[in-house]
């Protein structure tokens, strides 16, 4: 049998949107939640407005074509998110 980690939340091993207040948004695989924040792995993120896309189309564009690592691990504190999200939620 495999290894189970009930304990390390159940978006465990899911892709996930992280979104901040501010402009930033991670997407990610989620590794664990803890009250200090989310530790994601092989993560891609993107700031409002860079590449003339918003955070909308950089969601909409990963959910379509999926997500290129540029962060191996990484952590979001807690203080700095707004929401998290399976990215299958945005596809439509």
């Amino acid at each position: 049998m495999g290894t189970f980690h009930d304990d390390l939340g159940e978006l465990h091993g899911m892709t996930v949107v992280v979104d901040t207040p501010g402009p930033k948004v991670y997407i990610g695989r989620c590794h664990e939640m803890t009250p200090d924040g989310i530790l994601l792995l092989d993560v891609d993120a993107h700031e409002d407005g860079a590449d003339d896309r918003s955070k909308s189309d950089f969601i909409s564009r990963a959910a379509k074509v999926g997500v290129w690592s540029k962060h191996k691990r990484l952590v979001v504190p807690k203080a700095e998110i707004a929401s998290v999200r399976r990215l299958a939620e945005f596809i439509q």
